[in-house]
């Protein structure tokens, strides 16, 4: 679902959200902990693991009873992250960061379950993709990197998270613009990419926003396009997609879920903790210097949002022929 649906969305839910989360105060809930674990299923310094890493922060400083803690579960893509918080007691004090993950990994088998296996709590931000390249590629635009592609069709290395959104990302760019790429396993999310973007062992992959700013000015990585609906502000001399004739949005949009029959008061509980941070100035101004659009939606339309985005996928799946569609 793009940008601009998911703020319409949620701006339309936003009072309802107000009363809703509003009649379930702090004091109503009693966990049996005093810090609940936040699993961010890939690397420390990982995109996800950094925005997740400002909303422990701001919860440390409200007045919340429980806090939250951060904890990195690297693996399969995602998969392994999701395993542990699935087979969690739903007693409030385990939480899951997801994105899009979950849906790509029960496409590929990693995963018996997708979203539907949690109990929605908060989706919170939205990330646009950046297409990028190591410097010392000798294209510079998207139209030199596709005509590289179609020259050497399958033979690119481009450094992906095997069965996760990283890898996605490429197979439907691929499926849009009649591009192969040769996909390179690297695990830790986008800090292992950028890593070996950066030393030359891959030549594309997917990086974020501090990277498109800050290693660009020395030629250490180059940046093509972005895959949004609009040029970003932090970056505006990279064109979307859409300027350059592909039409193709993704996004990682992130939030938090709780194991699956979590009762619904510790559902909103949370839900209220995390909607807090977003209506603070000065925290949507630390998350947009990651790149990183704070959108909220509150539990019953975080769940529709993700019945409509797992359609998205399953039709690209069945159509690609891609994992449990083959």
């Amino acid at each position: 679902m793009k940008l601009n649906k998911l703020r319409a969305l949620a701006y339309g839910a936003a009072s309802v959200l107000a009363l809703a989360i509003g009649t379930t105060s702090a004091s109503a809930v009693d966990l049996p902990c005093t810090t609940a674990k936040l699993i961010v299923p890939w690397g420390a310094g990982g995109g996800t693991s950094v925005i997740f890493g400002i909303f422990e922060k701001a919860i440390e400083q409200s007045d919340a009873p429980v806090k939250v803690k951060v904890v990195t579960i690297p693996g399969q893509g995602g998969g392994k992250g999701a395993k542990e918080a699935h087979a969690a007691a739903p007693d409030g004090c385990t939480l899951f960061a997801i994105h899009q993950h979950l849906v790509v990994n029960y496409i590929n088998g990693v995963t018996d379950f997708s979203w539907d296996g949690f109990e929605p709590v908060a989706m919170l931000t939205d990330t646009p993709e950046i297409i990028g390249a190591g410097g010392h590629v000798p294209y510079n635009d998207l139209e030199g990197m596709l005509a590289a592609a179609k020259d050497k069709p399958g033979e690119i290395p481009t450094g992906v998270s095997m069965g996760a959104t990283s890898h996605f990302l490429w197979i439907m760019l691929g499926a849009k613009t009649g591009t192969d790429f040769a996909y390179v396993p690297f695990q830790g999310g986008t800090a292992g990419r950028i890593t070996g973007l950066l030393n030359g062992s891959i030549d594309l992959g997917g990086i974020n926003m501090a990277a498109a700013r800050t290693q660009r000015g020395d030629g250490k990585l180059k940046a093509f396009a972005i895959a949004a609906d609009e040029r970003s502000p932090l970056i505006p001399d990279v064109p979307t997609l859409k300027e350059k004739g592909v039409d193709m949005n993704y996004s990682l949009t992130r939030g938090v879920v709780l194991p699956k029959g979590t009762p619904k008061e510790i559902v909103d509980y949370w839900a209220g903790v995390f909607k807090a941070p977003t209506e603070d100035a000065a925290f949507v101004d630390e998350q947009a210097a990651k790149g990183t659009a704070v959108v909220y939606l509150g539990p019953e339309e975080y769940a529709e949002w993700w019945k409509g985005t797992e359609t998205e996928f399953l039709d690209a799946a069945k159509a690609l022929k891609v994992g449990r569609f083959q």
